[in-house]
């Protein structure tokens, strides 16, 4: 089971709104998440306030193998998060 951890759209039309998201790679776009991580907020005012995450259960994830989308990976980056594999 190929685990990857991508943002999923939430929001209304002109009002996006992300999660955060642990999902099966060969699952679509919409499909079912195996876990909310967080969520990401790209209009929000304050730098801070665009992206919460659950870092506890985002690392037990990147250490179990998921990887993440290539724009999580950014968002993480811009956060200091780690996504050092063990």
């Amino acid at each position: 089971m190929a685990v990857v951890i991508r943002l999923q759209r939430v929001g209304k039309p002109k009002h996006p709104h992300f999660r955060v998201v642990a999902v099966e790679k060969k699952r679509g776009p919409r499909g079912a998440a195996l876990e909310v991580l967080g969520s990401y907020d790209p209009r929000a005012d304050k730098v801070k306030d665009k992206l919460h995450l659950k870092e506890e259960r985002l690392k037990y994830w990147l250490g179990v193998g998921a990887q993440p989308s290539e724009t999580v990976g950014s968002l993480l980056k811009s956060a200091k998060v780690s996504v050092d594999k063990k």
